[in-house]
């Protein structure tokens, strides 16, 4: 598509998730004339049923564990008579009402933002009339340049339908009236893993039920592999290598049936068994947007459907399921629509992280890249635990890995596995971002003691030897 003229062009938007608010922001900003159509509330699935409202809950349970380390650091809690108070209780209609709360707010704070700089929102369920046209139950919008970022919803399976009560997704999960005393956690991706944890954070029993040989199977191993240590150490139920069949509901819980014919009983069960694009009946097909056999939009590097003037971002991409990564597509879409300078998107530096405890944070290139030898770099892994400062604040387990390329010793990639990794990986970023090499990284002043300290040495171990 050409370039329009910004301050003239009308931009219309289907879903206010990350990727439609943050292409908003950027169309307004610009100029143009922008509608945002959405069906849920602005900020969408990621802001209110989703990433904010599942980290808020397992930030709450990263917080019961903190009584737990605190013991090992001298700490004794004591109630009014003087025992010993050796475990704390989570309230879950109070955690679930302040987790809702703050999703709300932070919904209700995008929205006043994009008011702010004069951005339509229009509730309802918009669908394309033509390349062109949106219509929004009786209104018609016309369109220079339609955004799709309708987003994606929980997988359903015949055989394990959710009934908002005892068989649930993980958006379902706020509502629950009282904390499940043993939860059945179906499927060990990457929200069932970080559910799964913080379920057991907040006191249930759980039962981990793993269809690969081990949880979080797309994940670096050695990452992998401490989380499932954690996990098995704090008293999660693991079953691997176990295919869920179909899920039941009984008089007092739930029976998870397994393929090889086991089963497992629990009180409730939750399902994260990944997700299906919100592609259909929205006229995508019909104006001829290419759609791949799973339904997800197809897309280029800057965000461009097969139709033109017609542009996509987010989950119903498929690009990868992240918010940084629909923001940045939403961006992206309406810098090269609208004719400013634009930069495809890069998923070489892309920085994800898995909200476990410890965190899971990763950018770049992985292990099996350098096993499969697709790259040829050298691998450097440090545990924490030789590091002061995660022996002052009782960390045991986690580890920090670099990738250097072999030759220009430029880092490509980064595995940081702590509590706030996601906040550790920063660094590994900027050196993949900008092509540092590990003495650059190596020869930066880090704090004493501190865990980013690990990230430095690291680096100066992987020096190249001439």
């Amino acid at each position: 598509m050409g370039a329009v003229n910004a301050r003239s062009s009308r931009v219309v938007i289907l879903g206010g998730g990350p990727g439609g608010y943050e292409a908003a922001l950027v169309a307004a900003h610009v100029g143009a004339e922008v509608t945002v159509v959405e069906r849920t509330g602005i900020g969408g699935a990621a802001v209110l049923t989703d990433c904010v409202p599942s980290k808020a809950l397992i930030s709450t349970a990263d917080y019961m564990s903190d009584f737990e380390t605190a013991a090992d650091l001298g700490v004794h809690l004591e109630d009014q008579e003087g025992d010993e108070v050796s475990d704390a209780i989570a309230d879950l209609p109070e955690v679930n009402r302040r987790v809702v709360r703050l999703a709300r707010a932070q919904s209700d704070d995008i929205r006043a933002r994009l008011l702010e700089v004069g951005v339509r929102v229009v509730e309802g369920t918009g669908s394309l009339v033509s390349p062109s046209t949106v219509r929004v139950d009786d209104e018609q919008i016309d369109a220079d340049v339609v955004l799709v970022a309708t987003g994606a919803s929980p997988r359903v399976m015949d055989t394990a339908v959710p009934d908002g009560e005892r068989i649930l997704t993980w958006q379902q999960i706020y509502d629950l009236p009282e904390l499940p005393q043993r939860l059945v956690v179906v499927g060990s991706g990457v929200t069932g893993a970080e559910l799964a944890q913080a379920y057991l954070g907040l006191g249930s029993e759980v039962v981990l039920v793993s269809s690969r040989d081990r949880v979080l199977p797309g994940e670096d191993p050695d990452a992998a592999s401490v989380i499932e240590e954690v996990f098995r150490k704090r008293g999660m139920e693991v079953l691997g290598r176990s295919r869920m069949a179909a899920v039941e509901r009984t008089d007092d819980g739930v029976l998870v049936r397994l393929e090889d014919g086991r089963e497992v009983t629990g009180t409730h069960a939750l399902l994260a068994v990944g997700s299906v694009p919100s592609t259909r009946g929205i006229g995508l097909e019909e104006v001829g947007v290419e759609l791949a056999p799973s339904g997800h939009v197809v897309v280029d590097r800057v965000s461009r459907t097969s139709v033109r003037g017609v542009y996509a971002a987010g989950d119903c991409t498929g690009v990868l399921p992240l918010a940084s990564v629909a923001a940045m597509q939403g961006r992206i879409a309406i810098a090269h629509a609208l004719g400013d300078a634009v930069a495809p998107l890069n998923l070489g530096v892309v920085s994800a992280n898995i909200f476990t405890d410890p965190e899971i944070a990763t950018v770049g290139i992985s292990q099996k890249d350098v096993d499969e030898e697709r790259v040829d770099a050298e691998v450097l892994m440090l545990p924490l635990s030789r590091n002061p400062r995660a022996k002052m604040l009782g960390i045991t387990d986690g580890f920090v890995k670099l990738f250097a390329q072999k030759g220009s010793g430029a880092v490509v990639g980064g595995v940081v596995v702590a509590p706030r990794a996601s906040e550790l990986i920063f660094p590994v970023t900027l050196a993949v971002q900008h092509r540092l090499n590990v003495d650059q990284v190596a020869s930066t002043f880090t704090v004493y003691p501190s865990l980013s300290g690990s990230l430095a040495e690291a680096a100066r171990r992987l020096h190249p030897i001439a």
